[in-house]
């Protein structure tokens, strides 16, 4: 009787232990996690963050609920500690900007490296390579887990004064720039006055003349309808890219079981795929429509000729070569290579 009293009560602990172990993990995870974003849907990058976010809840069948943070309004709107913020667990996905994020981890202002990447073509051979994956492994070694590249675009100027066609054209030109210190460097290089200030400050900058011009994403010149505030003249330079990553905290990335890492993994590539594709719509094509409607507003579209763009290589090759000991040599050479032996 004391033996199948006994065997009882094993059988017991055991039933209890697995009905307990079994969801365990599931039972540590959040009722939400926190994904930060710099734009909000329905730009190419908010709709990054929306798609993946949506894949995940479907995939992981509501395991994993996030929350999307616009603005980055997790650490009061300034994108240049979003990277910080994510190691630390303020954050705890991200869909980030290798501009906003280069401060901390110097590789990332490869691609801020000007005129480095003269084509799509170009971005592809470094994010889908043997580059893209050596930046992911010093990503990883920084504190976050990267899990795919998505696509901010090509940074072109515009301004309220005259159409870009030189490095004179700039001169003496007060043009808002990005808070990393590379982008003050190739303005000045090209004879503009560059001025770092947040995106609110700027848009009442350019209405009042306060400042005559800014660097951006095309899409951002639509979605915000620029030609309101003063930009009468784009040019299209392509002199930078700004690839996105999608990334999420260590801790959180230890919490989820590998079935659901696998998920989550799997569905940043789809939504990097997508978003890649969304962000190039208008831009890629033979005729370009996105300039075509922005020559629609009333604005003057520059596109530079070789010679035209070279002008511009030269004078901002002392800063490239400045920025490449940062970066570090042998990525530099490693992503030059990339791009001479890509397929255009």
């Amino acid at each position: 009787m004391k033996l199948r009293r006994h065997l009882l009560s094993l059988l017991a602990a055991a039933t209890a232990f697995g009905a307990f172990s079994a969801p365990a993990a599931a039972a540590d995870y959040k009722a939400e996690y926190r994904l930060s974003i710099v734009l909000a849907p329905p730009t190419p990058w908010g709709q990054a963050a929306k798609i993946w976010s949506d894949l995940v809840k479907e995939r992981t069948q509501g395991r994993i609920n996030i929350k999307l943070y616009p603005g980055v309004s997790l650490i009061q709107g300034d994108q240049t500690r979003e990277f910080s913020a994510l190691r630390q667990g303020v954050i705890d996905m991200a869909v980030g900007s290798t501009i906003n994020w280069s401060p901390q981890v110097k590789e990332l202002n490869l691609f801020s490296l000007p005129f480095l990447m003269p084509d799509y073509a170009a971005i592809d051979a470094l994010t889908q390579g043997s580059v893209g994956k050596k930046i992911f492994q010093t990503l990883d070694k920084s504190g976050v887990v990267p899990l795919a590249w998505g696509e901010n675009g090509y940074r072109e100027v515009t301004n309220s004064k005259r159409a870009i066609k030189s490095p004179a054209d700039l001169k003496g030109m007060k043009i808002r720039v990005v808070g990393s210190p590379i982008y003050s460097d190739m303005f000045s290089a090209m004879g503009a006055n560059p001025t770092q200030m947040s995106w609110a400050d700027a848009q009442p900058a350019l209405s009042s003349g306060a400042v005559d011009g800014q660097e951006n994403p095309l899409f951002l010149f639509t979605v915000l309808k620029m030609q309101n505030v003063g930009q009468k003249f784009v040019t299209s330079w392509g002199y930078v890219a700004d690839p996105l990553i999608f990334v999420v905290n260590k801790d959180i990335w230890a919490s989820w079981t590998p079935a659901d890492q696998a998920i989550v993994r799997q569905a940043a590539i789809d939504a990097g795929k997508q978003e890649i594709a969304i962000a190039r719509k208008g831009l890629t094509e033979a005729d370009k429509p996105a300039f075509k409607d922005i020559a629609a507003m009333g604005v003057t579209v520059t596109h530079l000729t070789p010679a035209e763009r070279d002008a511009f290589v030269k004078v901002t090759r002392p800063v490239y070569d400045k920025w490449k000991n940062t970066v570090g040599v042998a990525l530099v050479k490693e992503a030059e290579d990339a791009i001479a032996a890509r397929k255009k």
